[in-house]
């Protein structure tokens, strides 16, 4: 057997009715939509959600949740990251992360997060740092300072 062989199996494969071309196909005039009324018009039917007049499921359930406005969204970095980027007795600070294509955008702030380790001594500026991440800059002789 080869690819140039292939058929699909007998019956399987329907030709697509071809509505509206004469009264001989059997499917023209009205195109198989009947005598006026909503669903005989275009665009007509009802919506997906629509229950026949009760009133829809999404409409029943109650709401919930909230969504906070005033949250503040930081651009978070992790150690092994500042490991890999930056040289020995570098500055860290929000500008540097853009310049350097580390982060895209700063939103409200930097965040350094403790997850790798670091062993170059870096001064690093930031909005925020984890327990953690300030304990290992700090013990590879670094220094953190909160802007």
């Amino acid at each position: 057997m080869k690819l140039s062989e292939l058929k699909p199996a007998p019956g399987s494969r329907h030709a697509k009715k071809r509505l509206g071309r004469g009264i001989g196909s059997g499917l023209g005039k009205t195109a198989g939509k009947g005598h006026k009324g909503q669903k005989a018009r275009s665009g007509g039917g009802k919506g997906p959600y629509f229950e026949g007049g009760q009133t829809p499921l999404q409409r029943r359930m109650p709401k919930r949740g909230f969504t906070n406005i005033f949250k503040k969204i930081y651009a978070e970095i992790n150690l092994e990251t500042l490991e890999a980027k930056f040289e020995a007795e570098d500055a860290v600070t929000p500008a540097t992360l853009v310049e350097r294509g580390i982060v895209k955008n700063i939103r409200d702030g930097v965040r350094i997060l403790g997850r790798g380790e670091i062993t170059k001594i870096l001064h690093v500026q930031a909005q925020g740092f984890s327990k953690t991440a300030g304990e290992k800059i700090k013990a590879a002789g670094g220094t953190i300072e909160v802007i």
